[in-house]
């Protein structure tokens, strides 16, 4: 039995040497100590220091390994390859999977067939480990940036209540986009812009000028009424890659999209599908 005043003397010498000693060297002075002490000086020093037991053992190893050193560079506390590895090194397929779960129902770009998502990391892992691959949201959160994904706000306050079937909606659209891009049919994306003032009026934004000539602009943002206002209109082909706007200055919004969406049909539409019935 180790006396107790020996203890509190490894004790002390512990608290000495806590600041200064690295992980692997901490546990090495542990087990030479332990070793030094005898019968029972591996209970009393994990006693005396707080480290476990197991960690003393490893002492020993490094101790009396015959290449405790040349694994490990002076600037690692642990051999190469140590620490459990990433699901993505075991699942290849984990990427995949969850690209695949993720990229219908994802909000933002208009330019893929749709991208919206009303669903949490939480929802997401539970999604994963019914297909098979085990996740949880932690690793979806570290893995969602890894596939070009962000956190991010969105741009205005709710309005209404949710409907439980509002997401549904998203994959039922994204499905029919598919469809209509294999069967060779238009599928487009219209985009109402906000009504702007026409004139030289002060607009977000920055370009180059001359040092100290920036471009004059009106100081009150009030329509001019000879100009009005426009609205502009943009329909996006997602197959083709292509774009058309067009500047509205009917006071109606959807008057506006319709009538872009026929002069997109008229100047590039037919002619990029001659055969679209649809």
């Amino acid at each position: 039995m180790v006396d107790e005043a020996l203890i509190a003397a490894i004790k002390r010498k512990s608290n000495l040497l806590r600041a200064v000693l690295d992980e692997r060297s901490r546990r090495v002075w542990a087990a030479t100590e332990a070793s030094a002490l005898g019968h029972g000086g591996m209970v009393a020093v994990a006693k005396a220091t707080g480290l476990s037991e197991r960690t003393i053992r490893r002492g020993y190893q490094d101790v009396q390994s015959l290449r405790p050193a040349h694994a490990r560079s002076p600037a690692r506390q642990r051999r190469p390859g140590g620490g459990r590895q990433l699901l993505q090194t075991h699942d290849p397929a984990l990427m995949a999977a969850l690209e695949a779960l993720v990229a219908p129902t994802t909000r933002g770009d208009p330019m893929s067939p749709l991208r919206w998502t009303c669903k949490s990391t939480r929802k997401w892992a539970q999604a994963l480990r019914r297909q098979g691959p085990p996740s949880r949201p932690t690793t979806v959160a570290h893995l969602l940036p890894a596939l070009g994904y962000s956190v991010q706000g969105t741009r205005k306050t709710q309005d209404g209540r949710a409907h439980p079937d509002r997401d549904a909606q998203f994959p039922y659209i994204n499905t029919q986009v598919k469809a209509f891009q294999k069967a060779g049919q238009p599928v487009i994306s219209v985009d109402a812009k906000k009504k702007e003032c026409v004139g030289d009026f002060a607009m977000a934004g920055q370009a180059y000028h001359p040092q100290g000539h920036p471009e004059q602009v009106r100081v009150h943002h009030c329509p001019d009424p000879l100009f009005g206002k426009v609205c502009p209109s943009g329909v996006y082909d997602m197959t083709a890659k292509t774009g058309w706007v067009s500047v509205g200055i009917d006071h109606d919004t959807a008057q506006c999209a319709v009538a872009s969406i026929r002069r997109w049909w008229v100047h590039m539409g037919h002619t990029l599908y001659p055969q679209a019935g649809k």
